[in-house]
């Protein structure tokens, strides 16, 4: 309770303090770039301190409609009136207008109803019963989540929801923790698709390269720096090699460790248990749409990204041919294509099978629907809070500031790694902060490096590791943010509070990340062979699991 109202007195003090730099008069000039860093701050000081994210994004779209519309002329009064419809006319609505976003919510909406039928008609418990007898304990439950992660690489919203719902009811068998099972989710889905050759993120990674290299006037093709920048990809490779030591140790630490006890000593009563059904539990009454699902969005991509003339080069092998396919698919349509199959077939092959009436299948659905409410309210305002950062130029302000910089060449990647992580913490996106820094970085960073009399054959090394530097942060600051889509998709699909999910992800994040930059992205920038440096960072990693982690 005392958080709360310090946390209050912070927020009022902030809104009064902003006010009486005006209240005098009408602001002249225009908006110091530095302010546009509140809105984000603001909403994520406050979900941490009081674990509540909606009202805290709220408050923080608040808090920049209020900055701009003092900068407008406005009096503070009436930029506080004004500020506040804004939230809702303009930035809410706004963040729903769009096309991109409207998929998403219906896609979760579709893969809600289907899991819900697939729980009534017994299909769930029939998973479970399977997978339970061969998950013997937490560790063996989830090593087989981490599995299934890696097995849905080819998209990271398909990976956590399918995953995450798949194994909720396992994990709360085997009494694992909704935080772990989420950190797990979270922490595999985006960096198996961010490195992987054939995924949903190849195409926009490969077109941010690409501006990045038409404008240095490189003659090399985007598809092989992306491959030569994977030596340099330690944040994704070592978090998976986190998870995996965590995992097998049965060890934890920090909030973490907290949860994980609580849930080895909750009663089954405690713990989610699957609606009792009349029918039997078969596996393929769920099996059957989780494999529509994921073998109709694999279709989807490859039939929304085929290009004739790629696959009649006969001088361009297969799989160069299927990531180009994949990347250049809209996987937001292959997304709401098979979700939508999915639902069909669960409402099918319940009907066929006799287990529920039309009227009780539909009723389920709409259940399945209201589910997915919180979670797509949740989405909603971090898509609002992104919309006002881009309004208000907060990356841009963040990235001017290494560019600015007189630095070493050697000394970009470590930053660019800071400057990605910060960006993508406070805008919630990593393709935001990807499509942002590498037009902006890799020219002014091969210029930098031209400056200082670098040879093209000393050059190379260092661009690659910022290309890498660029992704890498981009995902651990995602990783991190109470406001990315993916993180709060993550806690969702896990059925874990996001603000718990946060709070116990980070400290690993946190650690991972820390390795990555001081014994990875440092080290190699100034000559360390890249595979030493995963050597030593994995060694870190595992005296770090071994010495600081307790057995849950």
């Amino acid at each position: 309770m005392k958080k709360k109202w310090f946390l209050l007195a912070v927020v009022l003090a902030l809104v009064l303090g902003i006010a009486a730099l005006y209240i005098f008069g009408p602001v002249e000039g225009p908006m110091p770039l530095w302010m546009s860093i509140l809105p984000p701050l603001v909403a994520i000081a406050m979900a941490l301190i009081i674990k509540e994210v909606v009202s805290s994004m709220f408050i923080g779209i608040l808090t920049g409609t209020f900055i701009m519309a003092l900068y407008a002329g406005q009096s503070p009064v009436s930029a506080f009136g004004g500020g506040l419809l804004r939230v809702v006319d303009t930035y809410v609505s706004g963040a729903l207008f769009e096309d991109e976003h409207i998929t998403i919510i219906i896609f979760t909406m579709l893969i809600g109803g289907m899991v819900r039928i697939v729980t009534a008609n017994g299909g769930m418990q029939g998973m479970v019963n399977w997978l339970s007898r061969r998950a013997k304990g937490p560790r063996s439950g989830q090593l087989m989540t981490f599995i299934m992660d890696l097995c849905i690489f080819f998209d990271d919203y398909s990976n956590t929801l399918v995953v995450g719902n798949t194994m909720r009811p396992i994990a709360d068998k085997l009494k694992v923790s909704r935080e772990k099972l989420a950190y797990i989710v979270d922490s595999t889905s985006a960096p198996v698709v961010a490195v992987a050759f054939v995924t949903t993120w190849i195409g926009a990674e490969l077109s941010y390269i690409q501006d990045g290299i038409n404008t240095i006037g490189l003659e090399v093709s985007a598809y092989s720096v992306f491959i030569n920048s994977l030596a340099y990809s330690f944040y994704p490779f070592l978090t998976l090699s986190f998870v995996l030591m965590i995992i097998l140790s049965g060890r934890d630490f920090g909030p973490m460790l907290k949860a994980e006890r609580k849930a080895r000593m909750a009663s089954m009563t405690e713990t989610e248990t699957l609606r009792s059904a009349t029918q039997p539990a078969h596996i393929i009454d769920a099996m059957i749409p989780l494999s529509v699902l994921v073998f109709s969005t694999i279709v989807g991509l490859i039939a929304t990204g085929y290009d004739a003339a790629i696959w009649n080069d006969t001088s361009v092998g297969f799989f160069p041919k299927i990531s180009a396919t994949i990347g250049e698919a809209n996987s937001y349509l292959a997304l709401l294509w098979g979700s939508l199959l999915s639902l069909l077939t669960a409402i099918i092959v319940t009907l066929l099978r006799g287990y529920l009436t039309f009227a009780k299948v539909m009723e389920e659905m709409v259940e399945g629907f209201k589910s997915m409410f919180n979670a797509v309210l949740i989405l909603t305002m971090a898509w609002a809070i992104a919309l006002i950062a881009k309004d208000m130029h907060t990356a841009e302000f963040v990235s001017h500031l290494l560019v600015q910089w007189s630095l070493s060449p050697v000394l970009v990647p470590a930053l660019t790694f800071v400057l990605a992580t910060l960006i993508g913490f406070s805008t919630g996106t990593s393709w935001g902060t990807m499509a942002i820094l590498y037009p902006l970085i890799l020219p002014a960073s091969w210029m930098l490096c031209q400056e200082q009399g670098l040879s093209v054959e000393a050059a190379t090394p260092l661009f690659y590791n910022i290309v890498a530097s660029v992704l890498a942060g981009s995902v651990m600051g995602d990783h991190c943010s109470p406001i990315s889509d993916t993180t709060i998709m993550s806690s969702m699909a896990s059925g874990c509070n996001h603000m718990q999910h946060v709070s116990t992800q980070m400290p690993y994040a946190l650690m991972v990340g820390g390795t990555a930059l001081f014994i990875g992205v440092l080290p190699t920038a100034l000559g360390l062979p890249t595979w030493v440096a995963f050597l030593m960072g994995v060694t870190v990693l595992f005296l770090v699991v071994r010495f600081v982690g307790k057995k849950v």
